[in-house]
């Protein structure tokens, strides 16, 4: 049995809420972009040692991690979920209110995400490299944070509220619908989970902990939370964009559902663990990781399969649909390297952050040709081809050659989270594979302004042509 998925985009009220999204998440590209740079000079030899660069190596990690993979990604959840919505009907004062709360979101999230932007140029706190989330200690930088999780609060309660209530999938439509409705889950446990560690911090010796041993704990339940929701928009993303290029997928609608249940249901897990060991206990962390492991490898598999197969049968691609082929191999190709260099990792080395920059790479790609996909659906222009099909490539060949230098430099035993002469390069091999890295970033950074200079010119063109329109009509 083949399936086409896909999801129809009409009402004009959910438009603009997805626009105001896009946006956003625009914006926190190009600040992680312009981020990146520093980030990749500090451990490039021959570079790391220039004192602006060396010095602000952490502070620019903290806010680049934050907009690169949590203002993006909830950015991409409010354009999907608010396109999932169903249609607001204004002569209801139920729904008045709801139009309010909707644009309340992605405008405090955008304040929040301008304070994160600035406190690195304007702010003086230390940075603290904690795990999924990590902070700057200065009161502008967690003003931004905190306004910025409000906005998302109120998207996930006007997403729970608006969502389409669909029980039996009977299309792919249906199928993706029920998918985006279960990612409102892990959704709502997340938050959860940040309230519950807040307030059950531990105090050791009557001293409240401190520093990157309290943010560890206060983002691990949530931050795990978080990786089930991106991970149903992954199978999300894979099956709309082999169907977008005009594969059929070997996949009944209940399967995919099944897929996308298992992805979000084992995110239940996370209240277990809290219910059952303190917040700091190894067994409170395991279970966590291993609900996030089982959920996803149980999740992915198929549905990565029966992706491969439809696309392999559909050789050919309509040239509009090439940037959308393009997104989708490259995607499947970095998600499975960074899933494989996890299977390596021995040591606090720097094949860490080489097995997840693969899988948020492999995510960040489908979600990227997805935006690709949506552009025209929004009332935009249609991207590019040929800039835009290179954007995917040029992204995934730099983050490979990225994650790559970083693995082969683990095998040497260097460190994570560090930078300039802290890395301690002693031998030529290590030099080399930093050096690769370095120039792998670089070409990721090419990658990705590519895409935002796509994005922003088919924002342009289709602005331009409303204007030439209104104009001929007086």
């Amino acid at each position: 049995m083949s399936t086409n998925y896909f999801l129809p985009i009409e009402d004009a009220r959910l438009k603009r809420l997805a626009r105001g999204w896009l946006w956003l998440g625009i914006l926190a590209l190009i600040g992680s972009g312009l981020l990146a740079v520093l980030l990749v000079f500090s451990r490039t030899p021959g570079l790391q040692n220039w004192p602006p660069i060396a010095h602000f190596f952490h502070v620019a990690l903290v806010v680049h991690v934050d907009l690169s993979v949590l203002v993006w990604f909830v950015s991409v959840a409010g354009v999907l979920w608010s396109l999932n919505g169903r249609s607001l009907d204004l002569t209801t004062g139920k729904d008045v209110r709801g139009v309010l709360l909707a644009y309340a979101a992605p405008v405090t999230a955008a304040l929040g995400t301008l304070l994160m932007i600035v406190s690195p140029f304007i702010g003086r706190g230390g940075p603290v490299m904690a795990n999924y989330i990590p902070v700057l200690q200065d009161p502008i930088f967690f003003s931004g944070l905190m306004l910025f999780g409000l906005g998302a609060a109120l998207l996930v309660l006007h997403s729970i509220i608006n969502t389409r209530r669909l029980f039996s999938p009977i299309d792919g439509t249906d199928a993706l619908r029920i998918g985006l409705a279960l990612s409102l889950i892990p959704a709502a446990i997340a938050f959860i989970a940040f309230a519950w560690s807040y307030f059950t911090m531990p105090v050791f010796d009557n001293q409240a902990l401190t520093g990157k041993a309290y943010y560890e704990i206060l983002f691990w339940g949530g931050g795990h939370a978080l990786q089930f929701i991106w991970t149903t928009f992954l199978l999300v993303a894979w099956l709309w964009l082999a169907s977008a290029c005009g594969a059929n997928i070997p996949m009944s609608p209940r399967i995919a559902v099944l897929a996308f249940f298992l992805a979000s249901i084992c995110s239940l897990a996370i209240p277990i663990a809290y219910l059952i060991w303190p917040i700091y206990t190894v067994e409170h962390r395991n279970l966590i990781t291993f609900a996030m492991g089982l959920g996803g490898g149980l999740a992915i598999l198929p549905v990565a399969i029966a992706v491969v197969i439809g696309m392999h049968r559909n050789v050919l691609v309509a040239e509009a649909a090439r940037p959308l082929r393009a997104a989708l191999y490259s995607s499947l190709l970095l998600f499975c390297f960074g899933g494989l260099i996890g299977f390596m990792i021995a040591g606090n080395n720097v094949k860490i952050p080489a097995h997840y920059h693969g899988c948020i790479v492999g995510v960040t790609l489908a979600l990227m040709g997805l935006i690709y996909h949506l552009l025209p659906k929004l009332g935009y222009g249609i991207p590019s081809c040929k800039p835009a099909t290179f954007s995917s490539y040029c992204y995934a060949v730099g983050q490979a050659m990225h994650i790559g230098g970083l693995m082969w430099s683990g095998g040497y035993g260097v460190q994570r989270k560090v930078a300039g002469a802290e890395q301690v390069l002693r031998s030529t091999g290590e030099v080399v594979a930093m050096g690769f890295m370095g120039l792998g970033g670089l070409i990721a950074i090419i990658g990705g302004l590519v895409f935002v200079v796509v994005v922003l010119k088919a924002i342009w063109v289709n602005r331009k042509t409303r204007a030439n329109n209104g104009a001929n009509n007086t």
